[in-house]
């Protein structure tokens, strides 16, 4: 019997409750793996407060990592002892797929990985990058997948380019070492000047403080001599993506992912949009083949990623009002 935590109806924080869980002999095709870590999302937050369904009991995290401690029948890619990371939709495992196909995401409304123990189908992982802590491979599933096909897959970004990031979420920093792994000018943005400095120091070429600029869409024209940045990582939804619009070059590539701010556009700038050329395009994070292109990425790179804090399995509840604070740099963490 191992250990793990339940979210019960009426979902709440206060409705997390640590239980006994059981994870069965792998049938085959299946592994099992002993979860070391797990990482928080902002949608992880949306299941636990309701804004998803979610059925009584439902195991939360979509992002999991740790060891193969069994394998079933027939799997050929994993063997007892490999370390392994989750991926965000298990049915997608390369090139397109429909809407309809993406219906087991883990934390919701499948279950997730805050667990000791889990067995699933071995295509639900890929190989954890060489060298990682289980905390620094669970922040890859969500939000470095996502910035992964944002940056490299959808956006294709080349050396020369200009990338504008806003804040300092997971998938804003993972973008930003991507862009730069690329080659690529990266404009950051945050409202706090700690922030700012750590971005600097992570990379980014250019910094600009939000809160002081008020348009800060006209201070990335400024600061690209008029013409605006190639690539937009939109993370902030209704709050951010009219300047992103103004910030954006003509022709250029906008990745639509967050909604911070809520999922409500009043009004769509659409004579921008259109008089720019600019191609939005939404992301959903990605396939398993994005996740193991991007581990491939990773290593070649040096990439590490961005860890905030670590918080212990039963002080799930206290992760996640870590997380809402805001105060959060990098990727807040469960250490299993």
């Amino acid at each position: 019997m191992t250990r793990a935590m339940r979210l019960h109806q009426p979902a709440s924080l206060d409705n997390l409750k640590l239980a006994s869980s059981t994870a069965a002999t792998p049938g085959p095709g299946e592994i099992k793996v002993r979860i070391r870590a797990a990482s928080l999302n902002f949608r992880d937050g949306l299941v636990v407060d309701g804004f998803f369904p979610a059925p009584d009991g439902l195991i939360p995290l979509s992002d999991g990592a740790g060891d193969v401690v069994a394998v079933g029948d027939g799997v050929t890619g994993f063997r007892p002892g490999d370390r392994v990371v989750s991926t965000f939709h298990p049915n997608w495992l390369d090139g397109h797929i429909e809407k309809s196909g993406l219906t087991n995401t883990p934390g919701g409304p499948a279950d997730g990985f805050a667990c000791e123990e889990t067995t699933r189908p071995a295509t639900h992982f890929t190989r954890a990058p060489a060298g990682f802590s289980p905390a620094e491979s669970a922040s890859l599933t969500c939000a470095g997948v996502t910035a992964w096909r944002a940056v490299v897959t959808d956006g294709q970004v080349k050396p020369g380019a200009t990338v504008l990031i806003e804040g300092t979420g997971g998938v804003s920093l993972f973008a930003l070492q991507f862009a730069k792994a690329a080659g690529a000018t990266v404009i950051a943005t945050s409202g706090s000047a700690g922030k700012l400095a750590r971005l600097k120091a992570l990379g980014a070429d250019h910094v600009i403080d939000y809160r002081e600029t008020g348009k800060w869409g006209e201070a990335v024209l400024a600061l690209t001599g008029g013409l605006g940045v190639d690539h937009v990582i939109e993370v902030g939804g209704p709050n951010t993506i009219g300047q992103s619009f103004i910030a954006a070059r003509t022709g250029a590539h906008v990745a639509i992912i967050g909604a911070a701010g809520g999922f409500q556009v009043d009004t769509m700038p659409f004579a921008i949009v259109q008089a720019k050329r600019l191609r939005l395009q939404a992301v959903t994070v990605g396939s398993r083949r994005d996740q193991i292109d991007m581990v491939r990425g990773i290593e070649a790179a040096g990439i590490r990623p961005v860890l905030d804090r670590c918080f212990r399995l039963e002080q799930l509840a206290d992760a996640f009002r870590h997380l809402r604070s805001g105060a959060h740099f990098g990727k807040v963490c469960v250490e299993i």
